[in-house]
């Protein structure tokens, strides 16, 4: 498994930093007719390689998760998950900045709503009953968990370079490097062993000590893209960590429920997409809204 990782890790990260070049190279860039025409716009808005990667990653997430559903015996249609979690990234991803936040609110909750409600409807269409709250749960669940959250990474690139949410990615994943090799070296305390028995304290701080650095690499990497300080960059990491394990621990939780080790097989030596993705699924929105903060105080 760790030369799968160490064979394929760099080809991803190749992958990303190519992807955030070229979405920060098109950004501002005249548009093409046909997309003036159609969105108003007469320049190439920001994420015009972000929003589809990550709505391909949303994709293959859904199905991933719609297969833990069937591994933990709830009959969920992997369209309708697909559906409704691609409905609530798009529903993120393309929100006008102009609406009030009553309108914004509204929003959210008709796409809750019409998730709820297809999704019952779906599971009835054959006059059956059983399973149906279950399966409209893991409906809600893939808008929330994946659609929304997915869809803060669009946001972030919104209002922030495609360097600064690469920078974002890079921090979370740190951790899960720094956690995975200081744990397999050193780690002897386990962190919540009925959840994840692999996992240890020394492992966990040694992912907030590598967070802590790329928080502050960036930093220096970023220079005015970043105008809030070092202190504040090795901040972010060390929350971005923290709230990066939680996300893994989150995925654990669905896993073990399922009875599954790894959420998809897709990724050789990591699992899934959603193995992969997990701690940066819940940092996404935390993120966000810290971005937010340092900038605004």
């Amino acid at each position: 498994m760790l030369r799968q990782r160490l064979l394929l890790g760099p080809v991803l990260i190749a992958a990303i930093i190519l992807g955030s070049w070229l979405d920060q190279w098109l950004d501002g860039l005249s548009a093409p007719g046909w997309f003036e025409r159609l969105s108003g716009r007469h320049t190439l808005p920001p994420g015009v390689v972000v929003l589809p990667v990550i709505g391909a990653l949303a994709w293959m997430g859904a199905l991933e998760l719609a297969q833990l559903y069937r591994q933990k015996g709830i009959r969920v249609s992997r369209r309708v998950v697909i559906t409704f979690t691609l409905m609530g990234l798009a529903m993120v991803a393309f929100i006008p900045e102009s609406l009030d936040a009553v309108t914004g609110v509204a929003m959210v909750n008709s796409v809750l709503s019409v998730a709820l409600v297809g999704s019952l409807a779906f599971n009835a269409r054959h006059r059956e009953v059983q399973g149906s709250a279950a399966a409209a749960g893991g409906a809600l669940l893939g808008v929330a968990y994946l659609g929304m959250m997915f869809g803060f990474m669009v946001l972030v690139r919104r209002e922030w370079s495609a360097w600064v949410l690469l920078w974002m990615i890079a921090a979370t994943k740190a951790s899960d490097i720094g956690a995975y090799f200081v744990g397999r070296s050193i780690g002897r305390h386990k962190l919540i062993p009925w959840l994840s028995p692999g996992k240890t304290w020394e492992g966990s701080f040694g992912g907030l000590a590598f967070s802590a650095g790329m928080g502050a690499l960036g930093v220096v990497v970023l220079g005015e893209q970043w105008p809030m300080g070092s202190v504040a960059g090795l901040v972010f990491g060390v929350v971005i960590s923290v709230v990066g394990q939680a996300g893994d621990l989150v995925m654990s939780l669905l896993k073990r429920d399922a009875g599954a080790k790894d959420a998809g097989k897709s990724l050789p030596g990591f699992g899934g997409i959603l193995d992969v993705l997990d701690s940066v699924l819940l940092a996404a929105p935390v993120g966000f809204w810290l971005l937010r903060v340092m900038r605004d105080v």
